[in-house]
């Protein structure tokens, strides 16, 4: 596969990555240790090398499964995890005291069965700890060689300036989609001026880019999507005219709609580096094959056209979790 840099800091990875959290976590039952195990592997052979996991995600079975798959393939792989949810349960609130990420970096270690971190992330910023000495820590952390690499998620634009005064930040990850387009207005350009990688996260909406999910789907008790007001089922049969129109360019292109989808991303910037998650190997094949979609300034044009007459339905967070972005 491609390779690209995340930004000025040297960090090369696959342009397509694995998000792997909803193997363990979000998205309904965990799937089989030993299926999850055999997916992540599938995905190396083919190509990716750029892994994504938290220790939230769980909360630490997902880094454990890292662990385990990538040992094998430890130094040809890049692994982001993230700090800053106390004990690491989303739901147990924020925390990012220096001490609590010195904790949990020296617990990842261990569950990923390695010697360093190579991106290590703030999950969401912390109002209760300057963001300088989040930072700070980070540094040490690099300094000592557990830590390869700063990334931030989900954070504002001064607090990124800010971070990245104390230490280089190598990536920021934040939601971005052709269903959420926020980030053009003031992330992409600041980080284009400071020479910050974009990972986007939820990149085919939280699978409703696919195609794969209406009005009538049902999701698992368990599943995160049943509380975003995005999936309600009238906004759901709303944005339904966004999948169709970008079904009809896929067609074109004799591609599916999530491959179109990434290749958009991917033809944003040249530091953009998807994450998509899969729990099945026909999707993970299908993420990968995105990243031989070339799109021409006619196709982009096009989308452009299609994304002027949608109106997205629905907020993208349901309120008390939209609270902790954008900081």
């Amino acid at each position: 596969m491609q390779k690209r840099k995340l930004g000025t800091s040297g960090l090369e990875v696959s342009a397509i990555g694995l998000g792997c959290m909803g193997l363990s976590y979000g998205y309904g039952p965990a799937t089989d240790r030993s299926q999850a195990i055999a997916l992540i592997r599938a995905a190396v052979a083919r190509g990716v090398t750029f892994f994504d996991t938290a220790e939230a995600y769980g909360p630490f079975v997902n880094e454990e499964l890292l662990g385990e798959a990538l040992a094998p393939f430890r130094d040809q792989v890049v692994i982001a995890t993230k700090f800053g949810f106390k004990g690491g349960k989303v739901e147990a609130g924020l925390d990012s005291r220096p001490a609590r990420i010195r904790e949990v970096a020296e617990a990842a270690l261990t569950r990923l069965k390695t010697d360093r971190i190579d991106l290590f992330y703030q999950h969401r910023v912390d109002p209760d700890v300057a963001i300088e000495d989040v930072a700070g820590v980070v540094k040490d952390l690099i300094r000592e060689g557990k830590v390869g690499h700063f990334g931030l998620s989900e954070a504002g634009a001064s607090t990124i300036r800010r971070a990245h005064q104390v230490q280089p930040v190598a990536a920021l990850q934040s939601e971005y989609s052709l269903w959420w387009r926020e980030p053009e207005k003031e992330i992409l350009p600041l980080l284009e001026e400071l020479g910050i990688g974009f990972v986007p996260f939820s990149p085919l909406g939280k699978g409703f880019l696919t195609g794969a999910i209406n009005e009538t789907t049902t999701f698992d008790s368990t599943d995160f999507r049943n509380i975003v007001p995005r999936f309600a089922p009238e906004a759901r049969k709303a944005n339904q005219s966004l999948v169709t129109l970008l079904g009809e360019i896929a067609a074109r292109k004799q591609a599916t709609p999530a491959q179109i989808a990434l290749a958009w991303l991917l033809a944003q910037k040249p530091w953009i580096v998807p994450i998509p998650g899969t729990t099945k190997l026909h999707r993970l094949e299908e993420n990968i094959g995105a990243a031989d979609v070339a799109l021409t300034p006619d196709d982009l044009g096009a989308i452009a056209a299609v994304l002027a007459t949608v109106t997205v339905q629905g907020d993208r967070y349901p309120a008390h979790l939209q609270a902790r972005v954008g900081r």
